[in-house]
């Protein structure tokens, strides 16, 4: 490493990517270039493609001494893929910074990610002002966080991304994480820090779509809740007083309406049944919310591996590992 100029790691999940990562490069690496006073290096994490995203990756690597790539030996989703990118390879850098291959994150503001670095932020984030999505997805997501935040201890910003910038002292607290249900942006944001925040337009993406589905943003939500909240099991016990309450009330009413007035207005059986299904529904609910719990209790003592690295690139012919 030439003297006195600090490293700058950029990790990049990729999955299925292939007609998109050799543009992010090409475009990114200008960019970076231009960073006379740091030397920056790129660390592709293929999240086990099925398309010839790694190959792409080995590939570049093979011309530019400055790209290095993993390869997953499956899918392990975005969150274990940014993990790998922080154990594999962060050592000795001074910054992480995270961006997505498919240019919705504009390289063109990695020097205004620096710049806050400089000024003694340890974690700046790059805020979307605007991004086209459906509108179910919008609502959804306003939902998202509007229950996190109010629901949790966290504080996270509306439209943040996993487009940020970590300082080595942030990097070295994430390695002690051991957690395996992760919801990265909030266990950055858990750490505290000095933090700051930039704001960007986020471009239409050139080639492919969106491989996160609706599936891996419910996904992603439950993890988020049952990891950072504990109101889902405060609401059902919300719910239990609230039932047992009506129930009271009902049950009285029955009694004062047949002793005291002498009506029959319901039967004692219809009563019965309705009263019985509240009860059955809330007892669903509560065995399915401690049933996440639960699991996500046998995820973490189960102690398997975070991920698995099927292959590397770049690393071996560099010296570095």
């Amino acid at each position: 490493m030439t003297e006195n100029k600090r490293l700058i790691t950029f990790i990049i999940p990729a999955y299925n990517e292939e007609s998109n990562i050799r543009r992010f490069y090409s475009e990114t690496n200008k960019i970076v270039s231009s960073l006379n006073n740091y030397i920056c290096e790129f660390v592709f994490i293929d999240d086990g493609s099925n398309d010839s995203t790694w190959q792409v990756i080995k590939e570049i690597s093979d011309l530019n001494s400055i790209v290095k790539g993993i390869r997953l030996s499956r899918n392990f989703g975005k969150e274990m893929a940014l993990t790998a990118g922080i154990i594999e390879w962060t050592k000795s850098s001074d910054a992480v910074i995270f961006m997505d291959a498919d240019l919705q994150h504009p390289p063109s503001i990695i020097p205004s990610l620096i710049q806050q670095w400089e000024l003694g932020f340890q974690i700046v984030t790059a805020q979307r002002k605007s991004i086209r999505y459906s509108m179910w997805r919008e609502i959804g997501s306003n939902f998202f966080f509007f229950m996190l935040n109010r629901f949790s201890k966290l504080n996270i910003q509306h439209k943040a991304t996993d487009f940020r910038l970590l300082d080595r002292k942030v990097l070295e607290a994430l390695q002690t994480f051991p957690e395996r249900n992760r919801f990265f942006r909030g266990i950055i944001d858990w750490m505290g820090f000095e933090k700051a925040s930039i704001t960007f337009d986020s471009p239409d993406r050139i080639n492919g779509a969106s491989t996160f589905s609706f599936k891996n943003l419910f996904n992603l939500a439950i993890n988020s809740f049952t990891s950072f909240s504990l109101m889902p099991l405060r609401i059902t016990g919300y719910i239990g007083l609230a039932v047992t309450t009506i129930s009271s009330l009902l049950f009285l009413y029955m009694i004062i309406i047949h002793l005291v007035l002498g009506l029959t207005i319901f039967t004692k059986l219809a009563y019965f049944v309705v009263f019985n299904t509240l009860l059955f529904g809330i007892v669903l609910a509560a065995l399915g919310l401690i049933a996440l719990y639960i699991g996500n209790i046998h995820t973490e003592v189960s102690g398997r591996p975070l991920y698995i690295v099927q292959d590397r690139v770049g690393f071996i012919k560099n010296n570095l590992l």
